[in-house]
């Protein structure tokens, strides 16, 4: 029988010639000497979560899914050693028994650790760093099953690339992670007109811990995420509640209401207005990782680019006003993130605006996705790593200023390009 790998959104596959499933970091070695005694190169699947070509290959794919255990908790510290399959959602809640939390989660957590960080995979909040920030150390293992630590202290090189690789580096098989200690949020939903979040926008991400909004193309109104911490005891919501706010009403009406669209595009501005129109107040008082994050079931695929945040209030606008020639039900996603020092990070030196667009299932996205990608060009925009877009290594070098420094660390950990493919050869250039 053939080996078929596929991802979440269902429009990325592949069929290694080996799916591996190692359970214990000796079997990575082991899984790792033969791919290299008969040629093969490796990639590393996560969740799937990724919209990309980032892990498909006819070499060996390796599934960590069952090194998801937590192996060490330092209370004092704040510190934790887990596996590097674990998810953000298990994680979470294994972690909560000892009373630390993710400083900041995206709007879904069932990614990988590994997975997450290694793409540079984020939250919202202007003073909050994205994901693979919450990295203390990691186990990375080489081509030749040799594993090396990094982090700040051991390899200040290898760490800065190490924590938005790509998985171009080799394996990670563990990680050590800086939490916080639990907390509570008040998240509020409220729709709100674009017009007034614009023309006020600094206040809205500044003035919260946490905040986002959903827009469309073809309404004036937009849904706006405020999550701060309260000094509050959780108060979980029914499970009734939840079904019908966060599965019918989010997800099964509005994958209705895209059906209809791809169906009848005539109709997507009418879909559109009456989407933003539904959306309403809504509080939610809860552990932090429960408020973050939501249940996305509605299959669809992404584009996510961050620009500098002083662009956002223009880039927001191209953005909405060019959605409008493109048939898509689907909202514009807009986030916040700061600076960090990693050097694939696309958040890397700089205050980000982080501004998503999206196209359902099986409708065309390539010509609305280009089109959206040459307004994020013009802003010197960095593609989010495990979403679409059409980028090159020779035009996304100028992009980083650690492009250099990162391609040294590759070529001194994976000299023969054993855990590269079409997608890395493309965006990263070749090791050699």
């Amino acid at each position: 029988m053939t080996n078929s790998w596929v991802n979440w959104a269902g429009d990325q596959h592949c069929a290694p010639a080996t799916i591996a499933s190692p359970r214990t970091t000796d079997e990575v070695a082991e899984i790792l000497g033969r791919a290299g005694d008969a040629g093969q190169v490796v990639r590393v699947a996560g969740a799937g979560h990724s919209f990309t070509d980032t892990v498909l290959t006819d070499g060996v794919l390796l599934n960590l899914a069952n090194l998801n255990r937590v192996l060490d908790v330092d209370t004092a510290t704040g510190r934790v050693r887990v596996e590097a399959g674990i998810t953000l959602n298990a994680a979470s809640n294994a972690l909560h028994e000892h009373g630390l939390a993710f400083p900041n989660l995206g709007d879904i957590d069932v990614q990988t650790v590994a997975g997450a960080t290694a793409t540079g995979t984020h939250g919202t909040g202007s003073t909050l760093q994205n994901l693979s920030a919450a990295l203390h150390s990691i186990e990375l293992m080489l081509a030749d099953g040799s594993r090396v630590e990094l982090n700040a202290e051991t390899d200040p090189e290898g760490w800065r690339a190490a924590r938005v690789s790509v998985g171009a580096l080799g394996v990670i098989t563990a990680a050590t992670l800086q939490l916080v200690p639990s907390f509570v949020l008040e998240g509020i939903e409220r729709p709100v007109a674009v017009d007034d979040i614009l023309a006020d926008l600094d206040s809205h991400v500044d003035d919260n811990e946490h905040f986002e909004f959903y827009m469309f193309g073809h309404s004036p109104l937009a849904m706006t995420k405020r999550n701060n911490p309260v000094d509050l005891p959780e108060q979980p919501r029914g499970k009734a509640v939840d079904w019908f706010t966060d599965i019918l009403m989010s997800n099964y009406t509005f994958d209705a209401l895209c059906k209809l669209g791809r169906w009848q595009p005539r109709l997507v501005p009418y879909i559109q207005r009456g989407a933003a129109y539904a959306g309403s107040y809504r509080r939610q008082v809860d552990r932090s990782y429960r408020v973050f994050a939501s249940p996305r079931l509605l299959r669809f695929t992404e584009m996510e680019y961050a620009i500098p945040r002083e662009h956002a209030v223009t880039a927001i606008r191209e953005i909405k006003e060019l959605s409008t020639k493109f048939h898509t039900a689907m909202p514009i996603e807009v986030r916040w993130v700061a600076p960090d020092d990693a050097f694939l990070s696309p958040a890397t030196g700089r205050d980000t605006c982080y501004i998503a667009v999206h196209q359902y299932r099986g409708m065309a996205y390539e010509p609305y996705f280009r089109a959206c990608e040459a307004v994020f060009d013009k802003y010197n925009g960095r593609p989010h790593w495990g979403k679409r877009h059409f980028q090159t290594a020779d035009t996304l070098r100028g992009r980083y200023p650690d492009w250099d420094r990162f391609a040294e660390v590759r070529r001194r950990f994976d000299p023969k390009g054993r855990f590269s493919n079409a997608y890395l050869n493309r965006v990263l250039g070749p090791v050699d």
